[in-house]
């Protein structure tokens, strides 16, 4: 889950600012100082544009307080040098010219003051441009870190399950181009489907790729923290909330927010991201501004949200709300034909990626790839492909390397499917198979069959097996 991760985006915000006072009013520069360093900032201070240019190779200031008029020029002739190095600027001038303070924000200042100035303004003018500096930071981090999670991203298959699935991208993103609001859409499958490569290519398929796609994974969130993370929140809202942060739903912007298994999203917090969707605004924790939402939604689960929502487990509003567009990715299992080329780019990229001579696979090896269920689906696949590649001992990956257990419950259950043509029988003789295996250890099982212990214990309950 490329999605902007908790501790790394809290060290944006909790990095103190640091401050560059251009000003050649010494007493006034230094009782400035003086309130800013009580208060915890990291300041600087030179008198003209000259020192400005020198101490920007040694010290890069999130904000600038910047003074119109110095003695060997203009505060303007810097503005744009402090502007690209993505510094906030608050101008100030003695003069009052409405005009200096016009160009000033057209060139990128955000805030312009006028002298004499309260050192208390002037702390709260800073405060705000301390947001504004975090914003800034916290969605270029987003991007950065989006645009290397969607880079060489492709769906790969050429079975008619899976050309079906690429039809339904390609049409879904014609319509998301052109339209001012884009519909929501639903992917569904189960655990290892590809559903969240199914979301980035979705995101690259459309007029806006180049913007910020943020995954969310709804399952990983602490139940703490979900709605501070999603909705954002005001310096001060809550206990440790030290400063302005917006969340990810700001941070995805006018690009693409990717709610990953959105049946684990707490009840609670599901009435405030339908008001999101119907009222496309989004209101931080603490805050009563309302901002905009221009991103689109991408929604994915590997559970049956109408029956949880037929049985109370998830709002049925926001299920349809959802579910305005669709997408089911089908089981490895239904795309026979994909099993091997996906095993052969799998094997080819972990050889790239360690290093290795290329590999081929026995005639055996091949045989076990194409007969197995994959209960894990692709990412199995890909995790048992690349564990042989690693642990062959020549060019040749056999089916001793594959490891793959034995097929008793797999043959049981194609069996089973054959009589009762029923998915659910299959399923149900799944996992009892693996329960057994198991010995009834949930946590064990649900590991070997590539799902959360959460989804083991739902389907448990759906099949009615007790524990």
């Amino acid at each position: 889950m490329v999605h902007l991760n908790p501790n790394e985006a809290s060290t944006l915000i909790n990095q103190k600012s640091k401050l560059l006072i251009v000003e050649d009013e010494v007493l006034f520069a230094r009782a400035v100082m003086r309130r800013l360093q009580k208060s915890g900032y990291e300041c600087a201070h030179v008198e003209n544009l000259q020192d400005a240019r020198n101490i920007l190779k040694q010290f890069s200031p999130d904000i600038v307080l910047l003074d119109m008029r110095l003695p060997d020029g203009n505060g303007l002739d810097l503005l744009p040098e402090f502007v690209a190095k993505n510094a906030v600027v608050i101008v100030m001038t003695a003069h009052g010219e409405i005009s200096d303070a016009v160009n000033a924000m057209k060139q990128g200042a955000i805030d312009y003051l006028k002298k004499p100035i309260d050192l208390e303004e002037l702390l709260l003018s800073i405060q705000k441009a301390e947001a504004t500096a975090v914003q800034t930071n916290s969605l270029d981090y987003s991007r950065q870190r989006n645009a290397h999670a969607t880079e060489g991203v492709e769906l790969l298959g050429e079975s008619p399950a899976m050309q079906s699935v690429k039809t339904q991208i390609k049409r879904i993103a014609q319509l998301v181009s052109s339209d001012s609001v884009p519909p929501t859409v639903l992917i569904s499958g189960e655990t290892g489907t590809g559903k969240d490569v199914a979301a980035r290519l979705l995101h690259l398929s459309c007029a806006n790729r180049d913007k910020p796609f943020v995954h969310v994974d709804c399952a990983s969130l602490p139940t703490e923290l979900i709605e501070s993370e999603l909705f954002g929140h005001e310096k001060g809202a809550f206990t440790g909330a030290v400063s302005t942060r917006p969340g990810l739903i700001e941070a995805a912007e006018d690009g693409t927010l990717f709610l990953d298994e959105i049946g684990e999203l707490p009840l609670a917090l599901q009435a405030k991201l339908l008001n999101v969707l119907e009222r496309r605004v989004v209101r931080r924790l603490g805050s009563t501004k309302e901002r905009l939402v221009p991103a689109r939604f991408v929604a994915a689960t590997n559970r049956d949200l109408h029956e949880m929502s037929q049985l109370g487990r998830f709002r049925q509003d926001l299920y349809y709300r959802l579910n305005v567009m669709s997408i089911a990715m089908p089981l490895l299992r239904e795309r026979s034909g994909d099993m091997l080329l996906l095993a052969k780019y799998f094997a080819a990229q972990t050889s790239r990626r360690y290093g290795l001579a290329s590999t081929t696979f026995t005639p055996d090896a091949i045989n076990r790839i194409q007969n197995y269920a994959w209960p894990g689906n692709v990412r199995e696949l890909k995790h048992q492909v690349s564990r042989a590649i690693l642990l062959c001992h020549n060019s040749q990956v056999t089916d001793v390397d594959l490891a793959l257990p034995m097929q008793r419950a797999t043959e049981a259950m194609a069996q089973t499917e054959l009589q009762q043509s029923t998915l659910d029988a299959a399923e149900r003789a799944i996992l009892l198979q693996v329960l057994a295996d198991t010995k009834n250890n949930v946590s064990e099982a649900a590991r070997k069959l590539g799902i959360t212990r959460m989804t083991m214990r739902y389907r448990m309950d759906k099949h009615q097996i007790k524990h």
